[in-house]
């Protein structure tokens, strides 16, 4: 039986034939959907045609009586709203790259001196900033093409900051094909902290301890995110075999090597290296977790049954943080997390514009549209961790009964 593989699923050619034949047009939305925006590997060559059959794919999409995703993605076509904004990128990329070097030649200038440390707070903001745009890179809203997508990339990721281009862009499709998804989305697997209630059971000690106590963990935990992604590259990288590893490993070792060279060369080999690499490190983890933990944590998860259309999965499960052109800044575009989820390979400054199309559209159909405050979302995750760490208390909270 001929197979498609696709990020983990294997579909058989007979009942892909079948479903492509759906006269609401539902499957053809999504799979045009998603051979856009991820990787696809398909196992028989007698398949790999549908790769290539995106356009008649995306007539599909325009038809009037398709899904609701079909239409929805009419709209947002029509609309231009997924044009490449090439002007907005170059000078987004030139400033901030350009920041970047400012905040390691003011590094240098300040020299060997407790000073330093408040160059730490920049460059952990700048780190972050260039982290977005590799966001942006690896869901292609940046250039069209998927070589020229990995060459930015890597020099952003792997050189830039210190992170695996090619681990993320692979962990964080699989997220985006399975928001909220239990055994299926790799953000919420059990690790440090657990996120449902099927996670709760864990060995005695300090694991425990610690997520019984991850509510009020979970932001110093941040300080060790930056590590934790740097450590998860070198791993990543140390235990897969790809076509580009060692390009992404020389980026990657010129990076740690040029980054505790200057560090060393500047202070010193001495307490002040130490703690100014904790402190850009921390606030760079800090930064970026803040960044992103408000987008799911704390919505609905799914269970691996689920059988959700590719409309409401994305919906339900994400939520958008209010603000204006500074909490766009902040949070990189991904305060649009319903917008950017539907449709990851919009252009960053195209979210805001998509955003009333798409709250119309979704409040038309009775579909639960999630937006609150920044400090409202931290609220709401904490909750949820609260409440699966310790779902003895938060039921004795619920009752009104003392613990």
């Amino acid at each position: 039986m001929r197979q498609i593989v696709w990020l983990g699923w294997s579909v058989d050619a007979a009942g892909l034939a079948a479903a492509a034949l759906d006269p609401g047009g539902a499957f053809v939305a999504q799979l045009s959907m998603c051979l856009q925006e991820f990787p696809v590997q398909i196992s028989d060559p007698e398949i790999a045609v549908l790769g290539r059959q995106s356009p008649s794919a995306e007539s599909a999409l325009a038809r009037p009586g398709g899904s609701e995703y079909a239409e929805l993605s009419r709209l947002v076509r029509e609309a231009g709203l997924l044009h490449r904004r090439t002007l907005y990128y170059t000078w987004k990329i030139v400033v901030t790259v350009g920041a970047l070097a400012g905040g390691w030649a003011a590094f240098v200038v300040v020299g060997n001196s407790w000073w330093t440390l408040a160059v730490a707070g920049p460059l952990a903001v700048l780190f972050t900033q260039v982290g977005f745009l590799g966001h942006d890179a690896g869901h292609r809203q940046i250039f069209g093409s998927r070589r020229s997508s990995y060459i930015a990339g890597v020099l952003l990721g792997n050189l830039g900051i210190g992170l695996s281009y090619g681990w993320w862009v692979a962990k964080h499709n699989r997220h985006h094909a399975h928001p909220n998804t239990e055994g299926a989305d790799p953000d919420i697997a059990t690790g440090a902290l657990i996120f449902t209630a099927t996670q709760v059971n864990a060995p005695r000690g300090v694991v425990r301890l610690i997520r019984r106590y991850q509510a009020y963990l979970f932001f110093p935990m941040l300080l060790l995110e930056g590590v934790n992604l740097h450590v998860a590259s070198v791993r990543a990288l140390a235990g897969r075999t790809s076509r580009h590893r060692r390009t992404e490993a020389a980026l990657l070792a010129a990076h740690f090597a040029s980054y505790l060279a200057l560090v060393v060369v500047v202070l010193g080999p001495g307490l002040k290296a130490v703690a100014f690499v904790m402190v850009q490190q921390g606030l760079f983890g800090l930064y970026l977790g803040c960044s992103f933990a408000p987008n799911h944590k704390g919505m609905p998860v799914l269970t691996a049954t689920d059988r959700s259309d590719f409309l409401r999965r994305q919906v339900l499960t994400s939520r958008n943080i209010r603000g204006g052109r500074l909490t766009d800044l902040a949070l990189g575009g991904l305060n649009y997390q319903i917008e950017h989820h539907l449709f990851p390979s919009a252009p960053r400054p195209s979210l805001r514009r998509c955003q009333p199309l798409i709250r119309a559209f979704c409040q038309e159909r009775g579909l639960t549209y999630c937006q609150t405050s920044l400090a409202g979302s931290f609220a709401s995750v904490l909750g949820h961790l609260n409440s699966v760490g310790r779902p003895g208390a938060a039921h004795r909270a619920a009752a009104g009964t003392a613990p």
